[in-house]
């Protein structure tokens, strides 16, 4: 089933007709639209009385691109192509000074009207930085908020975990068409979203494919959908700082999580926070900050069972003496005055709850006291 609002077809068609000519900006077409007074539909129907400017921007227009959208929409379930005039359309989208026209989405599109936090970092993430952006994530789609993110490696994806291991659900705006995952790893994970209550998004026309410079372009939405974006790890010099810049260009809130700091991926985060963004450790510093009333999810029995128990295992003095570093495991069973095997044991207990991870040279703490 194709949603769209009470606009007709022919509506759909004359936006779609705009945003197929590549080369032409969302804006120009936005300025051209508003100094005729006119409707896409309308400008269309009038080519013969507009200057030659205008006459030469309407002759952009591409069939091909036109009826790739459409043979994409009526080629499975679940697809939808939003316009800029569309009841689903984000209004906080619309505050961009070059909105896209067109938005082609996949699943859940009710999404797109609820309060979105965006979570995004490196694509080369440490264990410890996908651990933080999976809980931040958890944490917030279980109080109500939407996580948005861009489907990248690393940061992106724990963010997008979490979020579906949530009761919000997750937003993924990709820098491709909607037929074209990238990267080609993700594509478990894209399914997931757009059949398990998310959605994904993109203003790229089915067939195109990940050129250099869509990302930025995917950046700034991302930025501009969301009432905040929380950085968790990120270079100086990286895509996750430019998408902190967009936001706070926009006026929005810019969180950042501290670490180490003699570690390249928390340099970007020291950075934001040297600017101005907020210093963040938990989901409540960032609701707070926005004002943001939880709205807080019921959990199963079981659920409540095993987060007590998981909570319980936190606190206790072996989980403790492994650090958030590579701990070797003869200095863990030291810590505790315990032989090597019966710290094994306990640690594979943690490893199978998500608590620490085996890696080379010994464990490391995910999450935990």
């Amino acid at each position: 089933m194709h949603l769209q609002s009470s606009h007709s077809n022919n509506a759909v068609l004359s936006w779609v007709k705009l945003a197929s000519a590549q080369r032409v900006s969302p804006k120009v077409w936005l300025d051209t639209l508003a100094h005729y007074h006119l409707t896409p539909h309308e400008l269309l129907s009038k080519n013969s009385a507009l200057c030659e400017k205008t006459r030469t921007l309407i002759s952009q227009v591409s069939q091909k691109y036109i009826d790739v959208a459409f043979k994409w929409q009526e080629a499975g379930e679940n697809r939808h192509i939003i316009t800029l005039d569309s009841s689903f359309y984000p209004e906080l989208l619309k505050q961009l000074d070059s909105p896209p026209l067109v938005l082609f989405a996949t699943g859940n599109l009710q999404l797109l009207q609820k309060k979105q936090i965006a979570v995004v970092g490196s694509r080369r993430a440490t264990l410890q930085g996908k651990r933080i952006a999976n809980d931040f994530s958890l944490d917030l789609s279980n109080k109500g908020i939407v996580i948005t993110s861009g489907l990248a490696m690393g940061i992106d994806s724990a963010a997008h975990e979490g979020a579906m291991a949530g009761s919000a659900g997750t937003i993924a705006v990709m820098g491709t068409g909607p037929d074209k995952i990238y990267p080609p790893k993700n594509t478990t994970l894209l399914s997931k979203i757009n059949n398990n209550g998310g959605v994904s998004i993109t203003e790229y026309f089915p067939g195109q494919g990940p050129k250099p410079w869509h990302f930025p372009r995917r950046n700034r939405i991302i930025a501009a959908l969301s009432l905040g974006t929380l950085v968790v790890e990120a270079k100086i010099k990286s895509g996750t700082l430019i998408t902190a810049n967009l936001a706070a260009d926009m006026g929005r809130d810019v969180f950042a999580v501290p670490g180490n700091i003699f570690h390249a991926y928390c340099e970007g985060c020291h950075w934001l926070i040297q600017q101005g963004a907020k210093l963040v450790t938990n989901s409540n510093d960032i609701l707070s900050e926005l004002g943001v009333h939880p709205e807080q999810f019921s959990l199963g029995i079981d659920e409540l069972n095993e987060k007590s128990e998981a909570n319980s295992l936190a606190t206790d003095k072996l989980l403790a003496s492994v650090d958030y570093d590579i701990t070797a495991i003869d200095v863990i069973a030291q810590r505790n005055a315990l032989s090597v095997s019966q710290v094994m044991a306990s640690l594979l207990e943690y490893e199978l709850r998500g608590l620490v991870t085996a890696v080379p040279g010994g464990y490391v703490k995910l999450r935990g006291k």
